[in-house]
Formats: structure tokens, sequence, C-alpha cells
């Protein structure tokens, strides 16, 4: 699964990775960003790409309870485009969630690991967005981050990983005009085992409160 990340670059940087040339959205790197929390995403509204907030948790627009949210942090890749809660998402409102690695615990262990790409560079979750109107009217925009299969390095640590989407799948993905699902499951394919590297870090990394530089230091 994918419950924990970081996103510690700075502006110029996303904005480079992502072929943007400015934002004004207020963005803050992070260290431990957790579910429930107000989190950067890539969104392509059809006029325009740009960065902006979302709530981790995905609210669907027919929900009664924006507390559905809280149980809706990951999607499966599997069944991503059957389930009432996600399907309408994934076939028009889907987005980018930069990070620049996860956190996972050991099953067996409880021990946390930290997972990034081997050459350090962003890693872009598949996730899916949508908007919730309250009934006074209020709107919340939240989204959910898709898991697949773990690759084979990684499953010694945990059956799922989150859906990574290498820069050519990018344009593919956020494209509000790809509604054909044979066109967007096979970019939720795990992502090869050379690519990643997993290292254990402190248990500090549980608390949500703990959003500083010794999460990600390897022990």
């Amino acid at each position: 699964m994918c419950g924990r990340y970081s996103l510690r670059v700075e502006m110029e940087e996303l904005l480079t990775y992502y072929g943007l040339i400015q934002s004004s959205y207020a963005y803050t790197p992070r260290f431990n960003i957790a579910p429930g929390q107000a989190i950067t995403a890539l969104i392509d509204s059809g006029e325009e790409r740009r960065l902006g907030p979302l709530r981790w948790g995905l609210v669907p627009a027919w929900a009664s309870d924006e507390r559905i949210g809280n149980k809706m942090i990951n999607a499966r890749a599997e069944t991503v485009s059957e389930k009432p809660a996600f399907r309408q998402s994934f076939s028009r409102r889907r987005c980018i969630i930069p990070a620049d690695g996860y956190y996972d615990w050991r099953k067996d262990t409880k021990q946390p690991y930290r997972i990034t790409m081997k050459d350090q560079s962003l890693i872009s979750f598949a996730a899916l967005y949508d908007t919730w109107v309250s009934p006074e009217g209020n709107k919340l925009h939240s989204c959910t981050i898709i898991t697949t299969e773990s690759n084979e390095l990684l499953s010694t640590i945990h059956d799922r990983m989150p859906a990574i989407l290498p820069r050519e799948h990018h344009h593919t993905w956020l494209d509000r005009a790809t509604t054909d699902h044979t066109d967007l499951l096979p970019l939720l394919m795990p992502l090869p085992n050379d690519l990643m590297t997993a290292y254990p870090v402190s248990a500090m990394v549980g608390n949500v409160k703990n959003d500083v530089p010794a999460c990600i230091e390897p022990i």
C-alpha cells in the first residue's frame, strides 16, 4: 500500500520536472506526508496543467458523508476501473502525486522502510481525484493513490506498492481525452526492480507529527 511519503524538493525542481513554467501554489517541502492532509498534485484541467492541493483520501462526488475518504487513501489497480467509488474518476479525473520517496512497513517485523528511485529522481504516483460538495455548498477536492502488486525487490517489505508512472507515460495518464481503459490499465504495472532501492528508517516516521529530516535518515 502507500500510506506515507516525502516530497522534499524545491518548487523549481517540480516545475522543471513536469514541464511547467510557473505556479502560484503555496508549496512546502515535507518529510512525512500522511492521509487526511492536503498534498501536492499535478492536474490537467483540459486547458492547463498545474500544481495544486488535494486532500488525501478520496471522497466521491456522490458520497453522503466526507468521512468515507478516511477509507479511500488507496485504490487497487486491478479493480480501479470497476469499483463505483473510482470508475468515474478513472475515466475522467486522473492526476499525479509527486514524491521523492515513500515509506512502508515490513509485515513481519513492522520495521519502516523508505523506498526511492535508485537515481534519486522524482516519483510520480498514479492517482485519481474528485470534487465533493457538502450540504452547505463547500467544495472538497480529494484524491487517492493507486497501488499495484509489488515488484520482487519490494515484495519482501509489502505485497503492494504505489503505481509509479515513468515520464513517458505522464501525458497519456493526465490527458482527459484518454478514456479507454485498455490504454490506461497497462500504465499501472509494477516498476522494475533495478530502478528502485529501499532502506530501513526510524520508527519515528509512524507519528504524523514527526515531519523532520530525521524521518528519511537510514538506520
